[in-house]
Parts: C-alpha cells; structure tokens; sequence
C-alpha cells in the first residue's frame, strides 16, 4: 500500500541511487571503450542490447523497485488503471513526466478509453523503444504520444500512416487519417492522404469510408482534376449517395453540385440525371446554368463553342477518367529486358460533336535509354574502341506521340498522365502519376528513381510494371466575344 500514498520507500530510494550509480558507470565505460577504439589496437564490440531490452520489459512486467505509480482513469469506468513505473525511464523518454514527477510519486491521468486502452503499449514503449502496432490504434498512440511529448513515437507513428494508406480495413481508415491530421495540423500526413483519395477514388467510392467524407474534403476533392476514376458520371452517381445520406439543402449541396463537371457527361446521361436523380430535381435551379452550358458544348463543335464561352476552365477539363474513350492500360512483363511498344485510340475530345472521331498514339518504351551525354562515342586513341558504357546510366523512358496530325487538332492541346500502380498490403493502387502536355512527347523525370533490374522493385507487380496512359483533351479559346 505505501506504493500508493506518495512516500517513497527505501527500496524505492535504493533503486534512485542504483540507477544514478549505473548511469554513471555506463558512461565511464563508454568513455573507456571511446579511448580503447582511438589506440591502434583492434577493437571488438560486445553486444548485449537485447538482454537489456529483456530486463528493462521484465522490470515494467513485475513492478522491480518501482518508485512512481501511474493511475489512468476515463470518464467512463469506475476503477482506474494502476502502472507501477520508474521515475528515471519515463522522465528519460518524456519530458512531460519529467515535469509531473518532480515532486510526487503518484499522479492520476485522465484519458480518453481508446487511449486507456493502449497505455500499456504506450508505457512499453517508453521502457524498450519499440512498439507493435495495429491501423485501429494509429490515431490514439498518436495523441498519447503528442499528449506526453515523446517526439519518436509521435514521428514513427506518423510515418506508419503515411506508409499504410493502402491497408485493408473493413470500414476504411484514410479518411479517417485524413480529417486527424486536419485537426492537429499535420500538413504532411493531410496531403498524403489527400494525395491518395485522389488518385484511388474509384476504390474510395465504393467502400464504407465515402460515407464518412467530410464537407470540406470532399469540396476539395471536387476541385482537383487529378481525380483517377472511371468517368465523371460516376462521381455524380457517388455524390449524389453522398448528399442523400446526408440530406443537406442550401448552399452546401449547391456547391457539391456546382462542382460536377457536366461537359464530362455524354448528352444522354445528362436526360436520364434531369429525369431520375431525386438530388438533381430537387436542386435543379442551382445548376440549370451548368447543365445548359453543358447540352450547348456537346452540341456545337468546340471551334465555335470556344468562340463565346471561356473554356479554359476546369469544368472544361477532363479527369483522369479510366475508360477506354480516354485511354489504354498497358502492362509490360519483365521491363528491364528491351524496349517495347503499343499504339491505341482515343476520342478526340469530350465533346459530342467529335465522338466519331479517334486519335491513334504510338507509345515506346525503353527501360535503359541513355542521355546524349553518356552515349558510347568512338575513341580515337584506340582504333574502333568504344567507351563502356553500364546499364545503370540508363533510365527507363516513355514516349507517347500521335500518330497523325489532322485539322481537327485546331484549337486542341492533349495532356499526356501516366498512371503507375504498385501493390501495397496485397493492395495494387496508384502511386505514382506522371504528367506532360503536347509541347513533349515523354515525362522528363518517368521512374527516374526506379530500379526495374531489381525483381523486389516497388515499382514491379510480379515482375511487371503496370501502366495506364491517359490522354485528355485540352480546348482553347480562340476569339472571345463580349456578352
């Protein structure tokens, strides 16, 4: 009972005198070894960190000489959780206890329950430095480490997150993430979840997570045009879920709606939205505008659309849409062993006026293209001889070209996106997305930190890169004339 009234016991003092006398022979002898490895003699490190380890989590397990007891309690249970601690291990690791633990033995902690329930892991963690770690548990080992100040856990919590993404779980976890990171203001961790909604949306839409998208996120998804998804017919269809789960009215659900980009929707799909979706009916005045701009861009040819309206303007530019309309997937075996190549179609632009027409592109792809700088050149000191050249001076290259012109082009660039999946967790998702205009024919930096000699590379799926190149039409206006 005297663990618990705030007097130290003499065993507790005992230990305090210990601890500080091996402290102080653990840094002599560190001194020592220092001197030994400054000789000339050979040194030789012996190594017992892990039976330190062992003793440290034995010495938390059974309470050895404690001097300092932890009582967490929550709100919402009657007896709180008692933790025979050490004064010195958790100071060492937390300068918030170091802090509390001045001048008493005994201090009570008021928690929430799901950062009760992990203290124990949270205290191991300040004893051995290590921690295991499960998605459920991310957000609140991250508050108790935020909370107490232990800066290492808090970044290698942080970095397991943004390393986790793509992680299986039954209700989702990213947005989850997503709208922790918002609140405390963790920048990095907000953009790399945002990153990934982004360019997984279409994975997004159908789980349990889109449900629990906020307002603000999902405005912001709204606005970006790197959205990889199949078209923009099915953003609507999981906007419109969205908005009826919720049943918001007024301005919010107008700005929702405002931020569909109609022009993407083929005229017929448009008829069957006004006649069938109950969101659409319900809040027609707000986007009678959008959806009549949208009827007369499908009806007139972009030429003489672009002749009274400013098409240079998001709700004008495409997405990253995945149908085949606007692109092809391209999965190349064994990448790293010679150049390859393929040609596909796309429709020439959105609009309905140019859904008969095609744009045929030719792709090359070269796993060890080398610069002009370190190609061979012949030597003249050597009859004949050419410079060696090794195959890591290459870089993987993708060229993407038309494979004709037309005058249907007028008035009309096309933004190249090469999509590279990857599998994560037994997931395959899109990580890396690459983007050029029609002034290039191939993305300067494309895989420049790739190793596809390596079978392990994260850029290999089964010894395969798996692409999918997408080419999206971008309308210029060419006279603007004064409503």
């Amino acid at each position: 009972m005297s663990r618990l009234t705030g007097a130290r016991p003499a065993a507790a003092r005992r230990w305090g005198c210990a601890t500080t006398a091996f402290l102080l022979l653990l840094l002599t002898a560190q001194a020592a070894q220092r001197a030994d490895l400054s000789g000339d003699a050979p040194a030789a490190t012996i190594n017992h960190s892990l039976t330190l380890l062992q003793r440290l989590q034995e010495l938390l397990q059974n309470g050895n000489s404690s001097d300092t007891v932890l009582r967490v309690r929550t709100a919402a249970a009657e007896e709180a959780k008692v933790f025979h601690t050490h004064q010195l291990l958790l100071s060492l690791q937390s300068e918030v206890f170091e802090s509390l633990l001045r001048n008493q033995s005994v201090i009570t902690l008021h928690e929430l329950p799901e950062t009760a329930a992990l203290f124990e892991k949270f205290i191991r963690y300040l004893y051995c430095g290590g921690v295991s770690i499960l998605l459920h548990q991310a957000i609140p080992l991250h508050q108790l480490a935020s909370k107490y100040r232990v800066w290492g856990l808090q970044r290698g919590v942080a970095d397991y997150m943004r390393s986790h993404l793509a992680s299986e779980s039954s209700q989702g976890h990213v947005v989850t993430w997503y709208h922790y990171a918002v609140r405390i203001g963790d920048v990095v961790l907000q953009e790399t979840c945002l990153q990934f909604l982004a360019w997984n949306l279409s994975a997004v839409l159908g789980s349990a997570e889109w449900g629990s998208v906020s307002v603000e996120l999902l405005l912001l998804l709204l606005e970006r045009s790197d959205l990889v998804l199949h078209s923009e017919l099915e953003l609507y269809t999981a906007v419109e879920g969205w908005l009826s789960r919720r049943q918001l009215e007024g301005p919010v659900a107008e700005r929702v709606l405002r931020a569909i980009r109609y022009p993407m929707i083929a005229p017929s799909q448009l008829f069957r939205l006004q006649a069938q979706s109950a969101v659409l009916v319900r809040h027609r005045a707000a986007v009678q505008d959008l959806l009549f701009q949208a009827f007369q861009f499908h009806a007139a040819s972009p030429l003489h659309f672009a002749k009274y309206f400013d098409v240079n303007c998001s709700m004008f530019l495409p997405r990253n849409y995945l149908a085949s309309s606007w692109g092809s997937q391209w999965v190349i075996n064994n990448p790293a062993r010679d150049d390859r190549s393929t040609s596909f179609q796309t429709q020439l632009g959105p609009s309905s006026h140019d859904a008969g027409k095609r744009v045929t592109w030719n792709v090359l792809f070269s796993p060890r293209w080398l610069p002009v700088s370190l190609r061979p050149v012949y030597s003249d000191s050597v009859s004949g001889a050419i410079q060696p050249v090794r195959i890591e001076d290459g870089r993987p290259r993708l060229v993407i070209t038309p494979a004709t012109s037309s005058p249907d082009f007028a008035g009309v660039s096309f933004q190249k996106t090469v999509l590279v999946g990857v599998r994560q967790q037994g997931r395959v998702v899109v990580k890396h997305v690459y983007s050029f205009h029609q002034s290039s024919d191939e993305a300067a930096d494309f895989l420049a930190h790739a190793d596809l000699q390596k079978r392990t590379s994260e850029y290999l799926i089964d010894n395969s890169l798996h692409l999918h190149i997408i080419v999206k039409p971008v309308y210029h206006s060419l006279i603007k004339v004064k409503k």
